[in-house]
């Protein structure tokens, strides 16, 4: 059993298979695991260069849990209060707790007693929405548009789940800010909360229910803790070696190819490399009869500073003034926003050593178009929109930040694209309805019998918790595709 690919759903399906019995290689192209959750080491910072947010770390547990492991045995979790900190242009700030109570007394603070009642009340429907999708329609197979019917399809229906998410979010709460607060997530789905589903909701219950954690040692700490509990459980993990092509005898895919010219036997394989790689190593060609739509890319400036600021948060979400023009200026314009909404992570405010004593590391994501829906040329305009973003937190109450940094590493779509994103975009297929579910590429490819996908661009989606569970539900087609065979 090969699995190429050392990033979350792959090590993670490979916890399940060695669970179920099942003998196990996973093959890494890079160094070290993790996948898009990578790092970079830079005078002395240990900077994250993937996602941030950490959100529902039982489903870690979960997957340590198929070779008899959990999280405490391996991972140092430190729940995040409050979750974020969000500003505004106005000036003000809230703070985002994921405790009941706290949250609903910090809305009254800044909203009044009826705007807190109404986050009450939208609390209750995420947790609900969450039940209902958790259970049916994220940790489920779907081979056939025709598993969607099934008694969870009318409860969600009869929630409100296939309107639209701002509109949703609007029932119950009016305060434009904290509408911001509870709907800006589709953005990880990318959708722009007036297109998205309401269903999409989902991951502000995540977000703002569940709880945010960091690990201590930062994100690339997952990747190292499941990678370690597969060697001990008796999987084989190689770094350093790509594969470059799949050998076939008929449906069957008989062996893995490695850039170092190696052979692999295999008798089934999981791929979780980007969704159009995959396709290209399994000589597929996608017949859907609409054309793929991907998310928007990201902008990442990591800095190095030698100082903070008091009104940061682990992570602070800046928004600007302008918030429907964003989206239009990103998906549909292809242009980079005019008034950004930034999302600014401080991940030394809760783990000092991830940068040399007395300095600060920031990470600052700015959701930018990608490379087919934007004629950017990132090569000229990446340094001008770097100093951009600088100075609009600096205008933001950053004072000074230009001054104080140390080391830097900035990141484009067309960076993206230099590791094989498709479209510059790490957050691949977008989560339209056509591509949602049952419409989104399936985890099995017509013409091979034997090879499953893993990761962001097949079910369930994008995301760190899905993506966990795309490893989860592609060991469950191996093993049952198997039977008891090892």
């Amino acid at each position: 059993m090969v699995i190429v690919g050392a990033g979350m759903s792959g090590l993670a399906c490979a916890l399940y298979l060695l669970g179920a019995g099942r003998e196990v290689t996973v093959i890494e192209r890079e160094n070290h695991p993790g996948g898009r959750a990578g790092r970079l080491d830079l005078d002395g910072f240990q900077i994250d260069t993937g996602p941030t947010v950490l959100t529902m770390p039982e489903l870690l547990d979960e997957a340590l849990g198929a070779v008899g492991e959990r999280v405490a045995d391996r991972l140092d979790l430190v729940p995040l209060s409050p979750a974020y900190r969000a500003t505004f242009a106005d000036g003000s700030a809230i703070d985002v707790h994921t405790e009941r109570e706290a949250m609903a007394a910090e809305v009254a603070r800044v909203a009044g007693r009826r705007e807190a009642e109404g986050y009450l009340r939208l609390r209750d429907w995420l947790t609900r929405l969450y039940q209902v999708e958790m259970r049916s329609f994220i940790d489920a197979q779907f081979d056939s548009p025709l598993d969607l019917l099934r008694p969870d399809l009318f409860r969600l229906a009869a929630m409100g789940g296939f309107g639209r998410l701002a509109p949703a979010v609007g029932r119950h709460i009016r305060d434009e800010r904290l509408r911001r607060i509870f709907s800006f997530q589709s953005l990880y789905a990318g959708v722009a909360p007036e297109s998205a589903l309401a269903a999409y909701a989902v991951i502000a219950y995540m977000d703002t229910v569940a709880g945010v954690y960091f690990p201590r040692g930062g994100m690339r700490a997952l990747g190292e803790a499941l990678a370690g509990a597969v060697v001990k459980a008796g999987g084989s993990v190689r770094y350093g070696d790509g594969v470059t092509r799949l050998e076939r005898s008929g449906e069957r895919i008989t062996a893995v190819i490695t850039g170092e010219g190696e052979r692999l036997a295999c008798g089934q394989v999981v791929l979780t490399t980007d969704l159009a790689a995959a396709h290209r190593l399994l000589d597929h060609t996608s017949r859907r009869p609409v054309a793929a739509r991907y998310s928007p890319s990201a902008v990442v400036l990591h800095l190095g500073t030698d100082r903070t600021w008091e009104g940061l948060g682990h992570h602070t979400i800046s928004f600007g003034a302008a918030w429907k023009r964003t989206f239009t200026e990103i998906i549909r314009e292809g242009r980079t926003m005019s008034d950004p909404s930034l999302l600014v992570t401080q991940p030394t405010r809760t783990d000092p050593t991830l940068a040399p004593e007395g300095r600060h590391l920031l990470y600052v994501l700015a959701p930018a178009p990608n490379l087919e829906a934007g004629d950017i040329d990132w090569e000229r305009e990446g340094p001008r929109y770097r100093d951009h973003l600088v100075g609009v937190l600096q205008e933001r109450g950053l004072d000074g930040l230009d001054a104080s940094v140390r080391t830097e590493h900035l990141v484009t779509p067309a960076d993206w694209a230099r590791q094989g994103l498709t479209h510059g975009t790490p957050f691949s297929l977008a989560h339209t309805f056509a591509q949602t579910g049952p419409f989104r590429p399936r985890n099995t490819v017509p013409g091979t019998s034997n090879a499953v996908l893993a990761g962001c661009g097949t079910t369930p989606g994008v995301g760190l918790p899905t993506v966990l569970i795309s490893g989860k539900l592609a060991a469950a087609k191996v093993v049952r595709r198997t039977g008891g065979r090892r």
